[in-house]
């Protein structure tokens, strides 16, 4: 099984065809709601706009989705193993239902609060401004590192106050005495004994030793204290409700332009936690790549899935990029549609989903009688219209026409215009291989005589803009 690769398609494809079962030891997935992303893109001039969001919808009909999803992902899974769920408010309680009955309520180990944002503006209710994960082991022996934070001004104000002279060290004052006695400790130390009913912590061996070291520290009647310093300290044992590892501002240098994006560090830290050198980390759901830089930044092998050949090209840029990997050196990226030959020998049905997530639609969840589209295009700054089971966003959305032949024509744009009128849209996109003289001609006389601004892009141009997002 080869590791340190990454794999465009579909996860329920290629989790049974590449990963052996019980091979992985840590699985982090961050699906996007509903699957579907909403795109608009701005093709034609100098100025090309991209941008996305999750999709609302519902949420059965999204278990049912994630369903077979999770069962591949369990069957991949290590006995050891340790598997992480980020969602947010929209599923997590249906999600847990769903894991615990997969894993074993026993085997729930924890519910991470993440802060993913530092404030949220709501008018009828309070700020939405948490992720929810999911932590589950699919046994009781599993890899946990623990992990700690530095202390707070508050904790620093409160417990490290005092400042050595002449060093600068922070320290705090460790009481010297104990309630029960344990070998020499009832002596007096330079005319001082324990307080009344107590004993000495130490012996008196260790407080000389204290002594020439200079860590006791004397109040004005002479009672020593020890001094913890706190550069020797530890710090806070990371908890579940995670607000220090921060977020991206949309001005963050290290944004990559991905709305789902999440900081480097949740990821270290989740990483971390629950692997070791050397084992290997699955990302079914990985986007822009921020496991894989995680992983591949801690020294443990990894395994990244995402249907996006989009999201495929951004992640080999930036394993390139931030960690001078290269691809076919280092790490190898598979199944990954380069070429309009390629497109050609797709099944008609994957050409089309294909070409409508490349140009950034949704793809129409009825493939046969869809009366002449086949997805959708919506606008990144259409305001959320209330979730339906059939669709989204109806009101500003524009259908998306795909042909797998090499010269749409005529006939072909006249269903289009058809199926626009039908719907009462008055743009449209169009994609194929080529077009005829004749196409463009009607192209342009519907627009010139019935407002009608079909847009026709070729296979080649979207290949193009693909490999011009991931350069």
């Amino acid at each position: 099984m080869e590791t340190n690769v990454i794999y465009c398609g579909d996860n329920l494809d290629v989790l049974p065809k590449y990963i052996d079962p019980d091979s992985v030891d840590l699985i982090y997935i961050d699906p996007p709601f509903n699957t579907s992303r909403k795109y608009e893109v701005f093709w034609g001039e100098a100025v090309e706009r991209r941008a996305f969001e999750d999709r609302y919808g519902d949420t059965m009909a999204y278990l049912d989705w994630m369903r077979p999803r999770l069962a591949q992902l369990y069957r991949v899974l290590k006995t050891t193993g340790s598997f992480y769920y980020h969602c947010d408010w929209h599923a997590s309680h249906y999600l847990k239902v769903e894991l615990d009955h997969m894993f074993g309520f026993n085997n729930f180990q924890n519910e991470i609060i993440w802060q993913r944002t530092n404030a949220h503006s709501d008018a009828r209710r309070f700020g939405r401004v948490h992720d929810t994960v999911l932590f589950y082991t699919k046994s009781k022996r599993f890899t946990f590192n623990q992990q700690r934070t530095g202390y707070t001004d508050a904790q620093l104000q409160d417990h490290y106050r005092h400042v050595e002279d002449g060093t600068g060290r922070r320290f705090r004052l460790s009481d010297l005495s104990a309630a029960k006695p344990g070998g020499d400790v009832e002596y007096e130390w330079k005319g001082v004994g324990p307080p009344k009913g107590r004993y000495w912590a130490y012996s008196k061996a260790n407080m000389e030793k204290f002594e020439s070291e200079g860590r006791l520290y004397y109040t004005r009647g002479g009672r020593p204290f020890l001094k913890q310093y706190l550069d020797e300290m530890p710090g806070n044992l990371v908890q579940d409700m995670w607000t220090d590892v921060g977020y991206h501002h949309g001005l963050s240098h290290a944004r990559l332009g991905w709305p789902t994006q999440k900081p480097l560090g949740l990821l270290e830290r989740i990483v971390t936690a629950s692997s070791n050198e050397g084992d290997l980390v699955l990302d079914a759901f990985c986007g822009c790549g921020t496991t894989l830089e995680a992983a591949a930044k801690l020294k443990r092998r990894w395994i990244g899935v995402d249907f996006s050949p989009t999201a495929c090209r951004v992640m080999v840029k930036r394993l390139q990029d931030r960690l001078g990997l290269k691809e076919g050196v280092d790490f190898a990226v598979k199944d990954l549609p380069k070429t309009e030959e390629e497109l050609r020998r797709m099944p008609h049905f994957e050409f089309q989903n294909w070409a409508v997530i490349a140009l950034g639609g949704v793809p129409q969840h009825v493939k046969v009688h869809d009366y002449g589209i086949d997805g959708w295009l919506y606008p990144a700054d259409e305001p959320r219209a209330r979730p339906t089971r059939e669709d989204m966003f109806v009101a500003h959305r524009y259908p998306i026409q795909v042909k797998q032949q090499d010269r749409a024509g005529r006939p072909d744009i006249d269903k289009f215009e058809t199926a626009m009128r039908r719907d009462k849209r008055v743009r449209g996109y169009f994609v194929a291989f080529g077009f005829s003289d004749d196409a463009m001609r009607e192209i342009k006389r519907a627009n010139r005589q019935d407002g009608l601004d079909i847009r026709p892009i070729t296979v080649k141009e979207l290949l193009e803009y693909e490999r011009r997002v991931g350069s």
